[in-house]
């Protein structure tokens, strides 16, 4: 996981895709962690992005560095029902608590992908499947 996590990291930005009905929707991100052997990330319960993984779990998630290297990482949302991982995704992230707290009502949902696969993609080639 840490070389998915390492990537994401030095990317700084990546990309979702989920699918809203029959429309594909793709939205930046950054919010994103590794914990207990698995990269999470995180999104607020009340944004689309949250009800349309709910809806349809499957995803893919794009990240490009500065070398023209770019991630691919497809898979399954499960969101976690615990709460450390939310409450450690917002201390990683402490700007977000302004969003995310008790007197807004809104929740930051984290998740992590299963049945999932991820490849590392130079500018001409291949690339190299990575574990996840």
């Amino acid at each position: 996981m840490s070389k998915l996590n390492d990537f994401l990291t030095e990317a700084g930005l990546f990309f979702l895709a989920t699918a809203d009905g029959d429309q594909p929707k793709l939205r930046p991100l950054g919010a994103h962690m590794e914990m207990d052997g698995k990269v999470m990330f995180g999104v607020g319960d009340f944004k689309d992005v949250y009800k349309q993984l709910a809806a349809n779990p499957m995803t893919e998630i794009v990240a490009a560095k500065a070398d023209g290297h770019w991630l691919r990482y497809t898979g399954k949302a499960v969101f976690e029902t615990d709460p450390k991982y939310a409450e450690a995704m917002l201390d990683m992230m402490p700007n977000l608590r302004d969003i995310y707290n008790e007197e807004t009502g809104h929740k930051m949902m984290v998740f992590h992908l299963e049945e999932a696969s991820a490849r590392i993609i130079p500018v001409m080639g291949e690339g190299e499947a990575i574990d996840c």
